[in-house]
């Protein structure tokens, strides 16, 4: 529409224009565009869409190289080739390449995957098209388009204000202020800064309070929003699984160090050449870090990412899956999760319990629908009531005007309007709430309306109660007018419990996650409903009650609460920081705007796809079906990627140190060196290889019914428990070459080669479950091929044809019978030593509270901590800040 100039319209231009000249350049009027304009608006200026975040192959390859066992093996190459030891340079260069190319193949693949799966969150604008209010996708808003702003609701695109009633916009994400922005109708003067333009609303800013329409001007790119995303670059947080990711490689390039430093000084002092020394020593560095771990990692996220998809779960960001694997609380709003989510109105009746027409007349003036424009309503309450009868709504409101409205907040929990209606006889103020809230405010409230009330809850019915008043002399409605009004009657609606929602519960249960209830709703209906599908209430507490409680008072009430009624947004947060602050690792799942101070407060943020902007905005992962079974299913996946990962690093750290520990204990004594280089970096590419299927490995049930953590602690003490086995393995094979089979120094490498070989990469069936490997855990089908073919590859490697290039040769049948003997002993000696490790509680060394013992224990522990220490000599322990409040400004 180059023609009206709407191409042309700056914020500037925007904010100084008469709203006349304005619409008359962007070629349209108050009744919004017709469907043609759209299309042919829309075909001009493209979908009103900011790409933020680009699938870039490049910086996916940063982030590979970006690791520190990456860097070592790099320069061990680098050292390799300088020092004239091609083959030792090749095996590390084949070790890097499959390493970064596995992992950036499979992350890769995952961020467009999760690029495509966050095109199938949706956000929906009211415009007017064709002189109707619609629900739209915000990605077909053009300029031109006249739009509704509501509670809760990002700004879809960059808009001049035509109409507002109490509209207040949060624009930190443009200005950084934390204090919201009142906005007006009225033009602003010219040159006005963007941040006092007070007439417009900014793309990605939130309606914090009130409601107004206005004018798109400036869509996508073209908006204030979209030039800055363009151009935004931000690295994400560290996440927990991350640090921990971080905390192991440095411990592994520790103990990398002294060893290497040992055995350097150890070859020197036998006056061995230095070239030989440094090349053993840099392979024996490399061989105990798990060069492939990476790519373990990747591949996990990776293929959780795609299982989760399929169960409906978006990860946002694919680290977070292990964030959420590890809950052990879950904090969640009752309609829509526990309850069907689809409001139905039931009754309308008067204080005594009689049906009355009136109190459903009064009720629809009190709506967001101006009776005499009618439309679409962004409430489900008030949906539900205009479609309550066909045709009857119409009818009831009739000849009704309003003439000014004060629109819902949480805080008065109550919607206001002022109507010019025939039928009361002129203008009344007509009001709509919370029956706590409403009744507060008449003048006189009849007895019997206490019991019609108290009736309707325990019937599980959400109620709103309705009031009148006349207002002859009001031209405006302030909270201040909502005083001495007269209790018309009740409106009744249903949302059933969801039967699903028990099986729900109950896989929740099994993962030892505690299901709370944080609702805005009567606590007698919550009771209802937790009680119809078998929620155990420990208690019940009301945002009123809770006011009253203050330091360990209210973090024992958390810990002993199941139900927490009619809460405040500010309340929301403080229960969850409260639970974090106990040690819990706490998962929060809202969907309104008045979630989103808790969505940001917990450990993980969960939201759905029929959420508010700011709720799925706030959230770390976004639920495609409202449903408690996805969520569990969610976690269990999170759970499975985690210990599938740990299974490679405990085995990893312990049979990797005890081999090298031993290659530098044999080292220091024998007259050649027991391996090498070559050969060490050889053995561990194979071994290493036969990993690669650990991200498709089954999961035994106990170590998916509890929340794992990154323990340095544990690790270490694995490794030095473990390490040593293997080390003892090794010298019984270094006894029987030289003892027994007089092997030269050729025959004494090819043997440890397939030694070592055989027993590192068999422990994995021993190491991946505390049961009997095989008769009570079966390991997947793919591990146990590439085990296998890793033992197989490397004995074939020794009568090859590469047999002598390698230093190898071929081995007498006796050392096989041997080998099979000490392989079977190794397996038998590991099972004994991982009973006695886990009996022993000093496993759990290092640990945070919440991965101890069931979540009923923590909880038990955390109260009488609580009630016995008030929180400990030096008080409470100090409140974690969110790891989201501390993110870049607009990084979400």
């Amino acid at each position: 529409m180059g023609e009206v100039g709407i191409d042309t319209v700056t914020a500037d231009q925007a904010a100084s224009t008469s709203l006349a000249e304005l619409m008359s350049r962007l070629g349209t009027q108050p009744e919004g565009l017709s469907s043609a304009e759209v299309s042919a608006r829309l075909s001009e200026h493209g979908p009103n869409i900011v790409r933020t975040h680009h699938v870039s192959a490049w910086a996916v390859l940063r982030r590979q190289l970006n690791n520190a066992v990456l860097i070592l093996l790099a320069v061990t190459a680098v050292v390799s080739a300088f020092l004239g030891d091609a083959t030792q340079s090749i095996i590390i260069g084949t070790i890097l390449a499959t390493s970064i190319g596995l992992g950036f193949v499979n992350e890769y693949r995952a961020e467009r995957a999760t690029e495509a799966l966050h095109s199938r969150v949706r956000h929906t604008s009211v415009a007017r098209r064709d002189g109707k209010s619609v629900k739209v996708n915000v990605t077909e808003l053009v300029p031109g388009d006249v739009i509704q702003l509501t509670l809760g609701e990002a700004v879809p695109a960059d808009v001049r204000l035509l109409e507002v009633n109490g509209l207040e916009c949060n624009e930190g994400i443009l200005t950084g202020e934390s204090m919201t922005a009142q906005k007006s109708a009225d033009a602003v003067a010219k040159g006005t800064a963007l941040a006092d333009a007070t007439d417009l609303a900014f793309m990605g800013t939130i309606v914090s309070s009130g409601t107004g329409t206005g004018v798109v001007y400036a869509t996508g790119a073209d908006a204030e929003f979209g030039r800055i995303a363009v151009g935004l670059s931000q690295s994400p947080p560290e996440t927990d699984f991350q640090a921990g990711l971080r905390r192991f490689s440095y411990l592994l390039l520790y103990v990398a160090l002294t060893l290497t430093v040992f055995i350097l000084l150890a070859n020197l002092m036998l006056r061995r050449p230095i070239i030989d020394s440094v090349l053993f020593a840099l392979a024996i560095a490399v061989g105990i870090t798990p060069q492939l771990l990476p790519a373990v990692v990747s591949s996990s996220l990776a293929s959780g990412s795609r299982e989760l998809a399929k169960r409906k779960v978006l990860v946002k960001r694919l680290v977070s899956i292990e964030d959420l694997g590890d809950i052990d609380v879950l904090f969640t709003d009752k309609t829509g999760t526990l309850t069907e989510g689809h409001i139905s109105f039931v009754d309308a009746t008067d204080a005594a319990g009689a049906h009355s027409q009136d109190v459903l007349r009064y009720g629809l003036l009190a709506t967001d629908v101006d009776p005499a424009t009618g439309g679409a309503s962004g409430n489900e309450m008030d949906t539900a009531l205009w479609q309550a009868e066909e045709g009857s709504a119409a009818t009831l409101t009739a000849g009704a005007k309003r003439v000014a409205a004060l629109p819902f907040d949480h805080n008065r929990r109550a919607t206001t309007t002022l109507v010019d209606d025939p039928r009361s006889g002129g203008r009344i103020l007509a009001t709509k709430g919370a029956p706590e809230q409403v009744l507060a405010r008449c003048a006189g409230v009849p007895a019997s309306a206490h019991d019609t009330l108290n009736g309707l809850f325990a019937e599980g019915r959400r109620v709103v109660a309705v009031a009148t008043k006349p207002a002859s002399g009001l031209a405006a409605v302030t909270p201040d007018d909502e005083t001495d009004l007269i209790l018309a009657g009740f409106l009744s609606f249903a949302d059933n419990p969801k039967q699903a929602a028990r099986a729900s519960l109950a896989k929740l249960a099994e993962l030892e996650i505690d299901v709370k209830v944080v609702t805005g709703d009567n606590p007698r209906v919550a009771e209802k409903v937790c009680t119809d599908l078998g929620l155990v209430s420990k208690g019940t507490i009301t945002g009123v009650e809770m006011d009253r409680l203050d330091g360990p008072d209210f973090d024992r009430m958390v810990t002993e609460t199941t139900i927490f009624a009619r809460v405040t947004p500010e309340q929301k947060e403080r229960v969850i920081a409260s639970a974090r602050k106990l040690g819990r690792s706490v998962g929060f799942l809202g969907d309104g705007v008045n979630d989103a101070l808790a969505l940001h407060a917990a450990d993980v943020g969960i939201s759905v796809d029929s959420a508010t902007d700011v709720a799925k905005d706030a959230a770390d992962v976004v639920l495609l079906e409202k449903d408690l079974g996805v969520l569990a299913d969610g976690v269990s996946e999170g759970r499975r990627i985690f210990a599938n990962t740990i299974k490679y690093v405990l085995m990893g750290t312990s049979s990797n140190f005890g081999n090298m520990f031993s290659a530098a204990a044999a080292s220091a004594v024998l007259p050649f060196l027991p391996m090498l280089p070559g050969q060490i970096l050889l053995n561990n590419l194979l071994y290493d290889s036969s990993q690669l299927a650990i991200p498709t490995d089954r999961a035994d049930p106990e170590q998916l019914h509890a929340p794992s953590h990154w323990n340095i602690a544990f690790i270490r003490r694995f490794m030095l428990t473990f390490g040593p086995i293997s080390s003892l393995f090794d010298f019984l094979t270094f006894g029987l070459m030289l003892g027994v089979l007089h092997a030269a120094p050729t025959e004494f490498r090819t043997g440890w080669f397939v030694e070592s070989l055989a027993t590192q990469t068999l422990i994995i069936f021993a190491i991946r479950t505390r049961r009997i490997p095989f008769f009570r855990s079966r390991p997947s089908g793919a591990l146990v091929v590439t085990t296998l073919a890793a033992i197989a590859i490397g004995i074939g490697l020794t009568v090859s044809p590469l047999a002598a290039q390698l230093g190898f040769t071929p081995l007498p049948w006796q050392f096989f019978l041997a080998l099979v003997l000490l392989t079977v002993g190794y397996l038998v000696l590991v099972e004994f030593t991982k009973k006695v490790f886990y009996a022993d509680p000093l496993h759990l060394a290092g640990m945070p509270a919440r991965t101890r013992g069931r979540a009923h224990r923590i909880e038990r522990r955390a109260s009488r901590f609580v009630r016995n220490r008030g929180g400990g000599r030096n008080g409470p322990p100090p409140l974690t800040v969110p790891r989201r409040l501390r993110e870049p400004a607009g990084h979400r």
